[in-house]
């Protein structure tokens, strides 16, 4: 592109920048403010809850089996229905509370998702051929006969045998229909005994497990009839018991003072990129506001839920769109030290960081599409976000970032060497100068792991981890105030009983109050609590709204969800590290990084007693995302300078090659805590609780990727089946030694007469250094017959035995020399 246009098309994403952010922040026309238009989960804006109880006779593990089965199917039916991150509790033994963000309107929610929700497939005269459990999945496609759309079903193999059944009664017109306007051909799709579908069977038999429902259906209509099938059928019936509009957990309040707070970490983040990068931190910022507008529009535009695991997913990906940039200003800058023109070294920069950026990026990507296909309820939120910021961040930095740098470049003002932050002797700013030797004290680093995860251990098993209650249920006393109360009055009143307790508000107008505590408190404990509240606010046994057990909110379905997604987004990660890298052992060095990691955050919250709730699992996926995309760039580095550097031993080159990147790894670590240490310090209780464990997360990818994966990466080398070459090498060094052996043996059985002759002292002298004389000559022909290709084996075990024998040979040959002029 010519200059002039670069010159132009900056113009244009300078004034889109201005532009969006005068829109996302003020609004204009139709298009309103970002608050006014971004959906906010239940924790931070409030929303609906609706408590269900199963009719069943199961009791037992059957009926918990039943009740978790009827859970997971609910969080899927009300994610379908468009409203993300429910969250679906087990109460007691056959209550089912489930919590909609962002919902006004019980009575709707509850029709949304059901009462009790039961699908069904059945022929014209009502019997019923099978039941939404048998459909393995639907899904919105084209009509091929008109323009309109149509919905594809796919039944499992006892599904696809009834409905073949079915509709072969169905086309032969053996069945009489006894419903009003449907026809006698027809397989009723019924809802709640309420008909949501009734197509004809109009071509024959439908064998093979799939059919296609058409009737000119527009996209909105083809997707709610998926939508309602998709969500399947509930185990059990369900009856509405009880449903309030809720306030948030963590209230607006902290909502507006974390924007408050990221917006400050934000302009930290620009004001640190400048000063450390000069011209090209300009170039980044740009890059950077424009890349947070377009997350946070896109996401209003998709109607995404905010909730803290999103919250997690925005702050990683800023992180990960500061890391590209990055990674392009260090090529950049060591182009121009190393002596090319600014222009020249902006193109090389850019092409040489490439592998890089994809590499990282992708890594990250892969394990975020994983997370979202398998993960439910928060791990989605997260995944989702982390998505939509990896792909933003890419664009930002491969056509943003490059269109400025380069017009800085071809510019004779803005092309000095000092708007590219390169001083006058020509290195450039934090720089590391000093040779840092981490394989060389790796036994230390994982000194220091151990004793972490150690102390983790003993105070995981001695205290117990400290479970909060989305972990392990509770106690739960609903109560009409009349009037609303603070929270601290409430929570004052009852301190006594030491129950630590959540108390949130509920009902209109904030009426009502929850109060939810882990401790399982039986009637009277219970009756208790209610005397006490009611002597200090003048209520009555009369205002007690419901008051029972419940279960966790993070069930075992979740936790288990939770830990198939990673454990596969680990698998794929390792996959596509094989084909990129072309060795295993890149690949399991990084996982082990990911599970370190990962165990460290567990250990600090063992150690420090923190509460694990819902946050936990977002700290644990941040760590994931975090800790890879370190790592690989790292490796990268020791991959590109494996295949430029062969002859160099390969513990130097493994610390040359973390001294190179780790500037870029201390700038986007510290690039991504700015962003959090601002929340924590202006932040309520419940965000302070949830960024400390992402920190802890953010510092242990960062140390990982330099103290433990690269070192282990070094480990798995020296350990690698040994060469045709080697062997080769092995066998005439073995040789050499048994002849200068026998030798020798033979030198020691001459008469001592003769040992004493000065011609002998030569003679014995040149015995004793045989077989090291051997060794180096075998050794150096060896060497001549083949060259080895893999930089290890020109390592420091390769080099350091063919130095050694060669010192001693013309130690030897000095010492010889020395005695024959005496």
């Amino acid at each position: 592109m010519k200059y002039k246009w670069k010159r132009v098309l900056a113009v244009v994403f300078l004034f889109i920048i201005v532009a969006g952010w005068y829109v996302t922040v003020c609004g204009i026309g139709p298009v309103k403010p970002i608050q006014d238009r971004m959906k906010l989960g239940l924790d931070i804006k409030g929303g609906v809850y609706v408590v269900m109880e199963a009719k069943t006779d199961l009791k037992g593990e059957e009926l918990q089996k039943a009740m978790e089965q009827t859970q997971a199917v609910i969080e899927e039916r009300v994610n379908q229905m468009g409203l993300a991150e429910p969250v679906v509790t087990i109460e007691g033994d056959k209550r089912i509370r489930v919590e909609l963000p962002g919902a006004e309107d019980a009575q709707e929610a509850i029709e949304q998702i059901g009462k009790t929700a039961q699908l069904q497939f059945a022929l014209a005269d009502g019997t019923i051929v099978l039941d939404g459990g048998s459909v393995k999945d639907a899904s919105v496609t084209t009509d091929q006969d008109s323009a309109g759309y149509a919905v594809a079903l796919e039944f499992d193999s006892k599904g696809a045998d009834a409905f073949y059944e079915a509709t072969v009664k169905a086309y032969s017109g053996a069945v009489q229909s006894s419903v009003e306007g449907v026809n006698n051909d027809a397989i009723m799709i019924l809802l709640d005994n309420q008909i949501i579908s009734a197509p004809s069977v109009n071509k024959g038999p439908i064998s093979g497990g799939k059919c296609t429902i058409t009737g000119n259906f527009s996209q909105e209509e083809a997707s709610n009839l998926t939508a309602l099938i998709k969500g399947g059928a509930l185990p059990l019936t369900l009856e509405e018991v009880n449903s309030s509009v809720q306030s948030a957990k963590i209230g607006y309040n902290a909502l507006e003072m974390s924007v408050y707070a990221g917006l400050i970490g934000l302009a930290l983040i620009l004001i640190l990129m400048i000063v450390a990068y000069r011209g090209l931190g300009v170039a980044a910022d740009l890059a950077l506001l424009l890349y947070v507008i377009i997350v946070l529009n896109i996401m209003a535009w998709m109607g995404s839920v905010l909730t803290l695991p999103g919250i997690a997913g925005l702050i990683l990906s800023v992180g990960m769109a500061v890391d590209a940039n990055v990674i392009i200003f260090a090529r950049i800058r060591e182009e121009i030290s190393a002596g090319k023109t600014v222009r020249v070294a902006t193109q090389e920069g850019f092409k040489r960081a490439m592998a890089t950026v994809i590499d990282s990026q992708v890594t990250t990507l892969i394990a975020a599409v994983i997370l979202y296909e398998i993960g439910t309820s928060s791990v989605k939120g997260f995944a989702w976000t982390f998505m939509i910021g990896i792909v933003v961040g890419i664009f930002t930095a491969v056509v943003v970032t490059q269109l400025y740098v380069g017009i800085m470049a071809d510019s004779t003002k803005l092309g000095k060497r000092s708007m590219f932050g390169i001083n006058k002797t020509g290195q450039a700013s934090f720089h590391i100068k000093r040779e840092l030797h981490f394989i060389r004290y790796r036994k230390i680093f994982y000194l220091i792991s151990v004793a972490i995860l150690a102390l983790g251990l003993v105070f995981g098993i001695a205290r117990g981890m400290n479970y909060g209650i989305d972990f392990t249920g509770g106690t739960m006393i609903q109560m009409d105030m009349g009037k609303t109360v603070k929270t601290a009055d409430v929570e004052k009143a009852i301190k006594e009983y030491k129950l630590d307790p959540e108390i949130i508000y509920s009902g209109e107008g904030n009426k009502e109050i929850v109060i939810r505590t882990i401790k399982s408190l039986d009637s009277d404990q219970r009756a208790k609590v209610i005397s006490t509240i009611n002597e200090n606010f003048g209520t009555t046994d009369d205002d007690v709204v419901a008051e029972e057990l419940f279960g966790p909110s993070v069930g075992k379905e979740l936790r288990n969800n939770a830990f198939l997604a990673v454990l596969i987004a680990g698998i794929c990660m390792l996959v596509y590290i094989r084909f990129r890298f072309r060795q295993w052992r890149f690949g399991g060095a990084a996982l082990l990084g990911v599970l370190h990691d990962v165990l460290i955050v567990i250990a600090f919250y063992a150690i420090f007693n923190i509460t694990i709730n819902n946050p936990f699992i977002a700290g644990i996926l941040t760590v994931v995302g975090y800790s890879i995309n370190d790592t690989i760039v790292v490796f990268d580095r020791i991959r590109e300078n494996l295949r430029l550097k062969r002859s160099m031993q390969l513990d130097l080159l493994i610390d040359q090659s973390i001294a190179q990147t780790l500037g870029r790894s201390l700038m986007t670590s510290a690039t991504t805590l700015i962003v959090m240490v601002p929340m924590l310090i202006m932040s309520g209780p419940a965000i302070r609780e949830f960024v400390v464990p992402l920190m802890v997360g953010i510092i242990a990818g960062a140390y990982s990727s330099i103290a433990m994966c690269s070192p282990l990466y070094y480990e798995f080398s020296k350990r690698k089946k040994v060469s045709k070459y080697e062997k080769q090498v092995q066998a005439a060094t073995k040789k050499s030694k048994k002849k200068a052996k026998k030798q020798l043996e033979e030198t020691k059985a001459l008469p001592e007469a003769e040992i004493g002759k000065p011609a002998d002292d030569t003679a014995d002298l040149t015995a004793k250094n045989a077989p090291k004389d051997a060794d180096t000559a075998a050794a150096a022909a060896a060497e001549q017959e083949s060259t080895p290709a893999d930089p290890a084996k020109s390592g420091a075990d390769a080099l350091q035995p063919k130095q050694k024998n060669t010192m001693d040979q013309k130690r030897s040959k000095r010492y010889v020399k020395g005695n024959q002029k005496k």
